[in-house]
């Protein structure tokens, strides 16, 4: 059973966003989300957090053994979403209509398409 203080109630970060991170050793560094673990609290992020992994190989499935790199996953809290005119913003929510959107704190534009 997980406790309160690490279950994530909300995530506001998507598959397909643009993140930027904004701690830890990939400091600055931009990406794509490709997955997100809402109860980790974590992500996945193209090109941010590459790891070295061992891979033993396999002829059936045409696998050449040696050292692969692969993303690993990041936490929530180290990333920041990317406004596509102000930069790496908070995140707000707003009702329009009959949905719940996105929208960036800083100038107030609709983050979700």
């Amino acid at each position: 059973m997980r406790t309160a203080s690490t279950l994530h109630k909300r995530v506001d970060i998507r598959r397909s966003d643009t993140v930027k991170v904004i701690s830890g050793r990939d400091k600055g560094k931009e990406g794509r989300v490709l997955r997100v673990f809402p109860d980790e609290g974590k992500l996945l992020v193209e090109h941010v957090m590459i790891v070295k992994k061992h891979v033993r190989p396999n002829p059936q499935r045409n696998i050449a053994g040696g050292i692969a790199e692969q993303e690993s996953r990041i936490a929530i809290s180290n990333v920041q979403l990317v406004c596509p005119t102000c930069g790496p913003v908070r995140i707000g929510h707003e009702v329009l209509g009959d949905r719940k959107v996105r929208v960036c704190k800083k100038c107030g534009t609709t983050l979700d398409k």
